[in-house]
This record gives structure tokens, C-alpha cells and sequence, in this order.
């Protein structure tokens, strides 16, 4: 089962550092988990994600129920030994990639949809979300809710706060218990202040080992994201560990830990690095253009990575100029290790309790940019 000790709490923001224990090792908090939709995350393998200090990555139940499919995860033992991966995983229950879906159909037993792959009809139900995540054998399991378009009007995001408790209720019961399993509940609630508040009443009551914060990150701008976390976070048990679903920028990422947050997850490193974008020290760039062609510095000069000691802007810009996979590969490294030795700096900054110190460095180096509130991460994966 997943336990979280406190280590510290800044005394200048509600950010707090700790250690989570999962059946398959301990990571440190605040924590960013690199997504692993398909058992892999994309154009890295497992004992590079060792390397870079990844102890958590994310799976995603709705994409290995379509493939590889519960027989073979079972027949392996799950997906830890499926992908020959040692460390924790999360599981998300699928209720985004239903959320992402154009044709549903939302009803309180469950959603009705047909499948990407071969456009076979389906119905996903909690009871089978908690089938498929216990077959995966993940070591933190998402409860089943639904995530509200951000147009949703407050009677139907009221509508779906009751849906999402009740299906949380059947996801618990459905669980034979037998395993060591952990199991999170997520609290939804659109950008109303008051249905987060009824819906994190109602979530929390329940007997979960931790609590996430849905229906964010969805193209909302930055200041209703900033300003549904600093009144929801807060209404999270301070001993569970608290995730919020889909965050990936630098920005969104201070912000979340700024108000207490444990856990967050993106696509985003892989996705700018298949795209020819890097994140850096100071701020994005983008590989793929010409000024890049006769560059012999590296990605990040203050950043340590193999990639960023080892090959020059222009190697990479020829890579992506000739379409060839090393250069998606090595930008989604390099992405990686970014966020990953920036949270660990996040880390220490809080157990040293100088968090504001630390980001005023950040926004004056560009490593964050001062964010227009109109702008805003949109959730990927």
C-alpha cells in the first residue's frame, strides 16, 4: 500500500516535501512522473528512466485494455513484467481519454463509445476500470470519473460531481481486495469553487489511500487553473498524497507545488522532444530552426545530461532536418531530465525553506516565464 512521510513544509507557501512508499520502491516528493501510455514512454527505454532518476512513470488502462488486452497482461504477470520495469506505477483509470472522445454517450451506469482502433462499440464502467487496472497490476490505481468539457454548464458539472462520487463508491466495491494495490479518488468539479468543494467533500469521505484533482489543464487559462488550485488543494487530507492530473510546464508545475501538491504528470517532455522542442534554462527552443544549422553549443549549456554533454544544437537540427528518429529520441531525454532535475531542485529548495527564493531565480532567469493570464498548459495524453 502507498504511505507518505512528510519531511518538510516551506513556511512561505503550502509546499511540503516527502517520501511515498509503494510494493515496488520509495520516490520523493513533490514528484513529476513521466507518462508511459502503450507500457512505454515514448522513444526512451527503461534503464534510461532509471538514469534519470524516474521511479514512477504513468500507465494508461484505457490504451493497454485496447492493446495489448487483458489476456496477455495477465498471462505476464502485469505490466510490470511486461515491460521489464521494476519501479512504481500509476495507472490512469481512462476517464480523459473517454473525456477526449467525440462520440459518447455519458450515462450514470457508465460511457458508451467505439473504439479508435477498429471502431468496435464499448462500455467502460468503474467496475471494468477496476478490472483492467487490477489485471495491469499497477501499484496506484485511478478511480473511474468523469472529466467535464471546460464549456460544461454548472448544472451538468453538478450532474457529473454526483456521477463521479458514485461510480468512485462502485470502483471500491468492485475491488476484491486481494492484492496490495493502492487506490486514489478524483475530485472534479469543473471551475466552480463550490462543486469542488461539494465534490472533495463527498470523494474524501471515501476509504482512499490518496486524492487527485481532475478536469484541469484543459485549455482553461492560467489564472482559473491557479485559481481553483489554491482553494482545492487545501481540502485534501494533509496525510495522503495529493496529485494533480496532467500538469507538465514549469509554470503549472511551481504553482501546484506552491499550494501543496505531491504528484503531477505530462506527455509534454516527449511531445516537444518528438517535435523538435526543448525545454531549457531558459525557456523553450525550437531545434528545427535554421539559426540552429551551424550551432555548435549544446541544448542547455547548465544542463548535465548526456545529451546536452554530448552532441551540438546543429547535430540535432540536421537529425530533425533528415527525419531521423535519434533526434526525437535524444530531445525527449534531455526533456526528461529537465523536469526531473527541476523538481529535484523544487525539492531541495523546500527543504531548505527558501521556495520564493528559488522561484524569483527562475522567473529572472527565464527558467518559468511570467505567465499571461490568458495562457494556459492544455492537457496531452
Amino acid at each position: 500500500m502507498v504511505e507518505l512521510s512528510i519531511r518538510a513544509s516551506s513556511t512561505e507557501s503550502k509546499a511540503r516535501t516527502g517520501i511515498i512508499s509503494t510494493p515496488h520502491g520509495e520516490f520523493d516528493t513533490p514528484v513529476f512522473m513521466p507518462v508511459g501510455t502503450n507500457g512505454t514512454v515514448k522513444g526512451i527505454w527503461q534503464d534510461q528512466l532509471h538514469e534519470l532518476e524516474a521511479r514512477i512513470i504513468l500507465g494508461n488502462a484505457f490504451h493497454l485494455f485496447l492493446r495489448p488486452g487483458l489476456d496477455i497482461l495477465r498471462d505476464f504477470g502485469g505490466l510490470h513484467k511486461f515491460m521489464s520495469w521494476g519501479h512504481s506505477i500509476l495507472t490512469d483509470s481512462g476517464g480523459f481519454q473517454v473525456f477526449s472522445l467525440k462520440d459518447k454517450k455519458v450515462s450514470d451506469e457508465g460511457v458508451k463509445f467505439r473504439s479508435p482502433l477498429d471502431g468496435r462499440s464499448l462500455f467502460v464502467t468503474p467496475e471494468l476500470s477496476m478490472e483492467i487496472q487490477e489485471a495491469v497490476g499497477s501499484d496506484i490505481a485511478m478511480a473511474f470519473d468523469e472529466c467535464t468539457e471546460p464549456s460544461a454548464t454548472k448544472e451538468y458539472v453538478r450532474n457529473s460531481v454526483n456521477r463521479t462520487t458514485a461510480w468512485a463508491k462502485r470502483f471500491l466495491i468492485a475491488h476484491r481486495r486481494n492484492s496490495k494495490q493502492s487506490f486514489f479518488g478524483v475530485v472534479q468539479g469543473g471551475f466552480f469553487n463550490d462543486l469542488r468543494e461539494e465534490s472533495a467533500s463527498q470523494i474524501t469521505a471515501m476509504d482512499f489511500d490518496g486524492f487527485a484533482l481532475g478536469g484541469l489543464s484543459v485549455g482553461e487559462d492560467f489564472e482559473t487553473t491557479e485559481r481553483v488550485l489554491s482553494s482545492s488543494v487545501e481540502l485534501l487530507p494533509e496525510d495522503r498524497p495529493r496529485y494533480l492530473m496532467g500538469v507538465g510546464t514549469p509554470e503549472l508545475i511551481m504553482v501546484a507545488v506552491e499550494n501543496g501538491v505531491d504528484m503531477f504528470d505530462s506527455v509534454l517532455p516527449t511531445r516537444l522532444g518528438r517535435h523538435g522542442a526543448a525545454l531549457t534554462s531558459r525557456g523553450r527552443v525550437n531545434l528545427k530552426s535554421a539559426r540552429n544549422k551551424l550551432d555548435r553549443s549544446p541544448v542547455d549549456p547548465f544542463c548535465q545530461c548526456k545529451v546536452c554533454s554530448t552532441y551540438s544544437k546543429a547535430y540535432i537540427h540536421h537529425l530533425f532536418t533528415r527525419d531521423e528518429i535519434l533526434g526525437k529520441t535524444l530531445l525527449s531525454y534531455h526533456n526528461i531530465s529537465f523536469l526531473m532535475q527541476f523538481v529535484k531542485k523544487i525539492r531541495e529548495a523546500i527543504l531548505e525553506d527558501r521556495l520564493a527564493e528559488f522561484k524569483n531565480y527562475c522567473l529572472e532567469t527565464g527558467l518559468i516565464q511570467a505567465v499571461n493570464p490568458k495562457t494556459s498548459e492544455e492537457r496531452m495524453g
